[in-house]
């Protein structure tokens, strides 16, 4: 097969990336590693420098991800007037189909891939090190590089729906590209499987690792506690395929506590030194118009501690309100973030607990009630009041999801899952809702 652009390594990209929040190895000679060298007799600092490398490239480009699912699930729009782009292809406006290669649909796919390819050039370097590692510590590092592939491919697939993707081994030679796979139950099902690779290998990898990892896993940071992580992406895996039973198994072997902080869990970090980059969600105030949908502020409960925290109105004196463009208009911006060295989650203890509760439905439906108490509480808001049944249940476990994971790129795949895509807005006559994007035209 043809060798495909987005599958060449990143690699000496990838080298000059650092984490301002994490304790840097000594490397010997790092102007001079080349593939070759690390492919073949790499050494212990050569295998440091390349994990190191792989939490950097999950990074890149990861706010193309969390900008379209959050605009197509009307979550937020951004009026911004950059590119036309992000409020008429996005928005489905007059029936505007997705790019298949517009940067919209391939930035994301493209950035996934490399995190993917990368992550194999760390499991070849190791199978074929010069660094005498024992089985436990070759294990460590293979865990932790497979987690890393299942959670890109996991991005890919929650995009690509029913196209499909190019499984981890389908990628590990890019002169030869394997299949796409048939189908988002089948691609879940191959993210579902590499993890549990990785959990397996991560549980046989001892006690510490050999790298080091930046504060956004603090506490994740052994192949035990990395392997908590994993088993909280197994956990969003198997609610995805509607596996409760697994889902609930991967919960309870994951950093799931309900009495927790449920801000507690696995980021993205970010820093300003020279090596680094800055949070790219972050939004300047009344300057980065990616402004709330209103439905989201009109279906808030009142006392819900999560709007004022999530959002902030606009200053009328700076910004001419209501903020309209193309039709779509907005009055209170998104503040997920308050500097541009804030960490972004890639999964927490609040999305685990509803995990819980939802994963709990039909089957023990007072534990279910108890994990959304555990949510509403914590959002100032009174205890569950309302039905008992599954449906009532389901109901509101994704009101509180959609506040409770607000940004974090959920609500569309949310309502995608549950066959809910209707109670998506249209605020403008003709707009359509995706259901996913496009495969890029290179890969067709």
């Amino acid at each position: 097969m043809k060798k495909h652009k987005f599958f060449y390594p990143i690699l000496f990209t990838l080298l000059a990336l650092g984490f301002s929040a994490c304790d840097v190895d000594v490397i010997e000679n790092p102007n001079g590693p080349t593939l070759e060298s690390l492919q073949d007799g790499a050494t212990l600092a050569d295998l440091r420098l390349l994990a190191h490398g792989l939490e950097s490239a999950m990074r890149i480009d990861m706010e193309f991800y969390f900008w379209t699912v959050s605009i197509v699930g009307r979550e937020y729009y951004d009026l911004n007037g950059i590119d036309p782009r992000y409020t008429g292809e996005l928005v489905g406006e007059q029936g505007a189909v997705l790019d298949n290669n517009g940067f919209l649909t391939t930035r994301s796919f493209a950035a996934r891939y490399k995190a993917i390819r990368n992550a194999w050039v760390l499991i070849n370097a190791v199978e074929n090190s010069n660094a005498s590692l024992t089985s436990e510590q070759a294990n460590a590092f293979i865990g932790y590089a497979k987690t890393i592939q299942a959670y890109s491919l996991l991005m890919v697939a929650n995009r690509q729906f029913e196209n499909g993707i190019r499984t981890a081994e389908a990628v590990r030679d890019p002169d030869n590209l394997g299949a796409f796979t048939e189908g988002y139950s089948a691609a879940l099902s191959a993210v579902a499987a590499l993890l549990d690779e990785a959990s397996g290998q991560l549980s046989s990898g001892g006690a510490a690792f050999l790298f080091n990892l930046s504060s956004g896993f603090d506490g994740l940071n052994t192949p035990a506690g990395f392997n908590q992580f994993n088993r909280a992406l197994a956990a969003r895996v198997n609610l995805y395929l509607g596996n409760k039973a697994g889902a609930l198994s991967a919960a309870n072997q994951s950093f799931m506590d309900m009495g927790g902080d449920l801000n507690m869990g696995a980021y993205y970090t970010f820093g300003t030194g020279g090596n680094d980059i800055r949070n790219p969600l972050f939004n300047v105030p009344n300057s980065d118009l990616y402004t709330v949908h209103p439905s989201w502020l009109a279906d808030a409960e009142d006392g819900d501690t999560r709007v004022a925290a999530k959002t902030t109105p606009l200053d009328g004196d700076v910004v001419d309100l209501p903020v309209s463009l193309s039709g779509l208009s907005g009055d209170t911006q998104v503040t997920l973030y308050d500097s541009d060295t804030d960490p972004v989650p890639i999964i927490r203890n609040e999305e685990l607990i509803l995990i819980s509760a939802e994963a709990n439905i039909g089957s023990n439906n007072a534990a279910a009630v108890d994990a959304i108490n555990v949510i509403r509480t914590a959002a100032g808001l009174p205890e569950y009041s309302g039905g008992m049944d599954d449906g009532a249940l389901l109901d509101e476990v994704l009101r509180q999801r959609r506040y409770s994971l607000y940004g974090e790129g959920h609500r569309w795949l949310d309502l995608r899952r549950t066959n809910r895509t209707g109670e998506i807005p249209k605020d403008r006559p003709g707009d359509v809702v995706h259901t996913q994007f496009p495969r890029p035209v290179t890969e067709n």
